[in-house]
């Protein structure tokens, strides 16, 4: 191969030194009498040889040269490259054989708990039943006296004794009960009380409204509010027991003030 190489470069230096010599040449008439006789000399040696025909063995063996030239490193460095394509394949080998293990016994444990649930939903296992313990009788201790004085089946008076015993207790409990403070329902009222006009004395008014006393009635805070015109009626809160005293007979009792008080109305109603 780098035989014929060489003789393909020495046949293209020799027709390109023939055409620059007759270039050089200062007479026109030789320069076409020589540029016809190397012309023809060029053909000839064309002619003569065969390399035109066989290119792809030159091009095979120009690049056998260049690859020569340039060898060892070039060789070495994809000697390296395969050598590691071939280790980095044995690891991913490994790797999936070790993958495939996993696999393998990871589907044998699904198909162990499949069957045993599958067992499990077939035959219900029975809940037992709790059973409570029966209770012991505490073991009675005596003191004095001998074996033969031990009655094993009681007696009337052990009976007496706790009935005795028992009725103390629910007397005790029933004492206690009764002490208790009984609760109290109680509930806040605010009364709108109004004048005939603007010439009502309030002062006064609100004192008729106070003088009325009672048992479970407790009087509180007071303001005036304007109603128009210059009139103004007494705002008063108050406090009652709900079992003593209703808003009927104490807006019966207010009324009865009829010098001072045109109407008496429930505001507010809360229970306490």
């Amino acid at each position: 191969m780098q035989i014929l190489f060489y003789r393909r470069i020495q046949s293209l230096q020799h027709v390109k030194g023939q055409l620059l010599s007759y270039k050089t040449s200062n007479k026109a008439k030789t320069f076409h009498s020589s540029y016809q006789s190397t012309n023809m000399s060029g053909l000839q040696c064309l002619a003569s040889e065969n390399i035109w025909f066989d290119k792809q063995r030159y091009d095979e063996a120009e690049k056998c040269f260049y690859e020569g030239a340039n060898g060892p490193s070039t060789q070495s460095s994809s000697h390296a490259g395969d050598q590691e394509l071939v280790s980095r394949m044995k690891s991913m080998e490994l790797e999936n054989q070790t993958l495939h293990k996993v696999v393998v016994e990871m589907r044998a444990a699904l198909q162990k708990l499949e069957s045993r649930v599958a067992m499990l939903e077939k035959s219900p296992a029975a809940v037992p039943c709790a059973k409570s313990a029966p209770v012991k009788a505490a073991p009675v201790k005596v003191e004095n006296g001998d074996d033969d004085d031990i009655d094993l089946f009681g007696s009337d008076e052990d009976d007496e004794e706790a009935a005795r015993l028992k009725q103390e207790r629910v007397d005790a409990y029933a004492a206690k009960k009764s002490k208790k403070p009984a609760l109290i329902a109680k509930s806040s009222i605010l009364l709108d009380v109004k004048p005939w006009d603007d010439e009502t004395d309030m002062v006064k008014l609100e004192e008729c409204v106070r003088s009325v006393q009672m048992d479970g009635l407790l009087w509180g805070a007071s303001k005036l509010v304007p109603v128009g015109y210059g009139i103004k009626k007494l705002q008063i809160n108050c406090v009652v027991e709900d079992d003593k005293v209703g808003t009927d007979i104490l807006e019966e009792e207010i009324t009865k003030f009829e010098d001072y008080i045109q109407s008496v109305d429930v505001a507010a109603f809360n229970k306490i």
